[in-house]
């Protein structure tokens, strides 16, 4: 599964390949990505209790079994094909990511 590059709107994304998939960056920090067959969000506290009460099936992101990473959380699968449903949120990321301090890049190996 691949994420659309029309998901991004307006913000500039660096792409990167994490977890053996697609993930999309701003200012160094990760806003969304696939996980073998699903889609991640990072979103805001808030968000992220919102997004679990209005979708079933949306629980943490944990690429690890057993090792939820905090700010992400799984899209359920009936929102990848709703631009309508699914934009918003794509666009509430970006701008969480945004909000985040930049990250420096990282020193390239030698």
């Amino acid at each position: 599964m691949e994420l659309q590059a029309k998901t991004m709107g307006p913000f500039h994304t660096d792409v990167k390949k994490m977890f053996g998939s697609t993930c999309y960056f701003v200012n160094g920090q990760m806003v969304t990505g696939v996980h073998e067959d699903s889609v991640f969000l990072r979103l805001s506290e808030a968000d992220r209790e919102e997004f679990k009460v209005k979708y079933k099936g949306a629980v943490a992101f944990a690429p690890i079994k057993g090792r939820p990473m905090k700010e992400y959380i799984i899209v359920p699968p009936e929102m990848y094909k709703d631009d309508i449903a699914f934009n918003p949120w794509i666009k509430r990321s970006m701008e969480y990511a945004r909000s985040l301090p930049p990250k420096p890049p990282k020193a390239k190996k030698k």
